[in-house]
């Protein structure tokens, strides 16, 4: 793996209130946009994902210089921002769900506080990737019957070496 002052993390993002907000596929291609740009600006290599109805997983390293907080902080709110717009031209009727009475916003995507751990072992490392990329198909899901036929997933990045997501890094390389 690279090596930078970070290591390597999973991160589980939630929607609000578990709600299907990525159900839609421009919303997906929101999220996938969000993560080129990052990788374009040299802040984060991804080693892993998953796109889910309600959530997503990544594995990502950020680089040295890049503060957590501040990293976070700037991709949730983009994807908001975008997702929110969308939904808005659209007159999506999920909009009303995501209404929050907060004093700095009228509506909200993300749950707060995103589960973020850091992957000290490739033991670790490979137990969170393999979990993200058989998450789709779990009974409870089953939006694939393998993990490598899920397109929002890095999965079959990982079964033949090619991909879509130009962002994609194998964690050996």
């Amino acid at each position: 793996m690279i090596r930078f002052e970070h290591h390597p993390q999973f991160i589980t993002i939630t929607n609000l209130n578990w709600l299907p907000v990525l159900e839609n596929e421009y919303h997906k291609q929101i999220i996938i946009e969000a993560i080129q740009r990052r990788v374009n600006l040299e802040q984060v290599t991804v080693y892993g994902f998953v796109i889910m109805p309600n959530h997503l997983h990544c594995i990502w390293q950020l680089h040295d210089g890049v503060n957590r907080a501040d990293f976070q902080r700037d991709f949730l709110k983009f994807t908001a921002r975008s997702i929110l717009n969308f939904m808005r031209m659209n007159d999506d009727p999920m909009l009303n769900a995501l209404t929050v009475n907060a004093a700095d916003r009228k509506f909200q995507v993300w749950e707060r506080n995103s589960l973020s751990i850091d992957l000290f072992t490739e033991k670790v490392f490979l137990q969170k990737l393999d979990y993200l990329h058989h998450n789709p198909v779990q009974p409870k899901w089953a939006l694939a019957a393998i993990p490598e036929a899920y397109r929002w997933s890095s999965a079959g990045f990982y079964e033949t070496g090619v991909s879509e997501f130009t962002f994609l890094k194998h964690y050996r390389s």
